[in-house]
């Protein structure tokens, strides 16, 4: 059979000894076995196993007998992280429906490019966004869109609080009007006792598109299987097996949920039976802060600029650090400075990991107990990985080449783009990462550079093109060039580098025409304006020497 059949639709049976078939089997484990307790709270509300089974039922049910989705069909959803979002994942995944994680910091034109290219039916929205989704719904394939509010399951009484002190007291809900809309809560709750029956699942079913876009290009989503997703959850409890008893019993998750990262670690909590600990705003590092003097936390979710925040502010010390048994790092490298500051602040060694969206995400590890730093550890169980010159001959022992990666968790395809998965992948089937590794005389690997190009803001992957585009169309540039500057809070920051027929353009006036086309962190930071951009003999901008100017 040919590795791209077999890609996003096996697990070794070594990795899988319960014999899974897809994660709802893993699911109705958990939410069986941990009933009664705590799964999720957010913002003070709390949503127990046996809660998070009913309604992510009730989803389910509603998706399959009133909404008119079905198996295979793909639902968008775009909340900060609010205990309905994994209610959400879970009906949808019981239902056979795609999910399709969508950033709630996008701008409308951000979001008609993913629902347009994944094809969505049904959006679920957060109230306070939805007022974006005016100006473009007509423009895509959504049918249905299902209104959430911040406390609508949060109880009675602070559900109803929460609701009211955000559209009233705060002002955080702009007035918007909708076709075809309905309020999540109230939709559901017909279908809480109805029994339905779901679709048969198998490993190479589809249960996630995750957009990304890679090393290279716009946003394009990763095919992301039962099979895939699984290998990362049980790869990831391999890991923690080892790890001090209890560091799941109360787990802070300040990364979003829609970022695979924060998406596949909060199902790794859940098969433990843990607790997460959903932060929707860890930007707020007053009140960020004010809710962790308020618990004793178990294990930390985080990475680099999110340690420094904290490690830097006034208060953090008066944090309870007594019952914290692991702390892990991913989504962008760990630096030095970040591991010395939690170190002296927490008593605690940092476990950095390494992934890509394509790979579900994780790849490699640091040992629990004995994390080095400076290197992102070993490959998890049933993961093969290579480091090639130029993606092809293998190199020896402290040798620099491209990353390649073999596994269960590695992504079937990109969506509809056969010719950038072609390219993604080697012939022999190892996914290009476009990450410059070496492993080094222990067998532990090290990322000494990565992807020329890409930015990585706070975590998240900024692709030069698409801001260029954006800074392209404005009536006064000429040509422009985005590159990444080192920052101390963010890891990088963009700078954008433009040339412009209008001698009174201003770095203010491009930086309003980017917030009103870009996420907040693909906008340029830093603008330069040039005369002329170096460029290669055939018109090629050189990004590389910006860099070093």
């Amino acid at each position: 059979m040919r590795e791209s059949t077999l890609r996003g639709s096996w697990l070794p049976a070594e990795l899988n000894p319960a014999g899974y078939s897809n994660l709802n089997e893993l699911f109705d484990e958990c939410t069986s076995r941990y009933q009664d307790r705590t799964a999720f709270t957010s913002l003070g509300c709390d949503l127990s196993y046996a809660d998070l089974d009913r309604y992510s039922r009730a989803f389910a049910n509603y998706l399959l007998m009133d909404a008119g989705v079905k198996p295979g069909d793909r639902i968008a959803l775009q909340l900060p992280n609010l205990i309905q979002y994994p209610i959400l994942v879970f009906g949808a995944l019981r239902a056979g429906v795609i999910v399709v994680n969508t950033n709630p910091l996008y701008t409308p034109e951000e979001m008609l490019h993913q629902f347009r290219d994944s094809g969505a039916k049904l959006l679920v929205i957060y109230a306070s966004m939805a007022h974006k989704l005016e100006p473009i719904l007509a423009e895509t394939e959504i049918e249905r869109v299902l209104v959430t509010q911040v406390g609508d399951f949060g109880g009675l009484f602070r559900g109803a609080f929460l609701n009211f002190a955000v559209r009233y007291i705060k002002r955080m809900e702009p007035k918007f009007s909708l076709p075809n809309c309905y309020w999540l809560k109230p939709s559901l709750e017909p279908w809480l006792e109805t029994q339905c029956d779901y679709p048969q699942l198998s490993l190479g079913d589809i249960a996630v598109l995750q957009y990304t876009g890679g090393t290279t290009g716009v946003a394009k989503g990763a095919v992301l299987t039962h099979a895939n997703l699984l290998a990362n959850i049980l790869q990831g409890r391999q890991v923690m097996q080892v790890a001090p008893q209890g560091w799941a019993n109360l787990v802070i998750s300040p990364l979003p949920l829609y970022h695979i990262y924060a998406f596949v670690v909060s199902q790794i909590i859940a098969a433990e039976g843990g607790h997460s600990l959903l932060i929707p705003n860890p930007r707020d590092l007053d009140g960020f802060i004010a809710t962790l003097k308020r618990v004793r936390m178990s294990c930390f979710i985080g990475l680099n600029t999110l340690f420094i925040g904290l490690c830097r502010h006034s208060k953090f010390s008066q944090v309870d650090m007594s019952q914290l048994k692991a702390t892990i790092s991913g989504g962008m490298a760990l630096t030095d400075k970040a591991a010395d500051l939690w170190r002296q602040a927490t008593g605690q060694e940092i476990i950095e990991a390494y992934g890509l969206t394509e790979a579900s995400p994780a790849v490699t590890v640091n040992d629990p107990l004995k994390p080095v730093v400076g290197s992102i550890g070993r490959p998890l169980a049933a993961t093969e990985i290579d480091i090639r010159e130029s993606g092809y001959r293998s190199v020896g022992v402290n040798e620099p080449g491209e990353l390649c990666v073999k596994g269960p968790q590695v992504m079937r395809e990109y969506w509809l783009r056969p010719e950038e998965t072609a390219a993604t992948f080697t012939e022999d089937g190892y996914l290009r990462t476009g990450d410059i590794a070496l492993i080094d005389d222990e067998g532990l690997v090290h990322i000494v550079d990565r992807a020329k190009d890409l930015i990585i803001v706070s975590g998240f992957n900024v692709y030069p093109t698409e801001v260029e585009n954006v800074v392209a169309s404005h009536p006064d540039i000429l040509e422009c060039a985005v590159v990444g500057d080192a920052d101390p809070d963010t890891g990088e920051l963009v700078h954008l580098y433009a040339v412009s027929s209008n001698p009174q353009l201003s770095a203010q006036d491009l930086k309003a025409w980017c917030a009103e086309r870009l996420a907040g962190y693909k906008r340029p930071r830093k603008i330069s304006f040039r005369e002329t951009l170096p460029k290669t003999p055939v018109g090629k901008v050189l990004r590389r020497a910006l860099r070093e100017s």
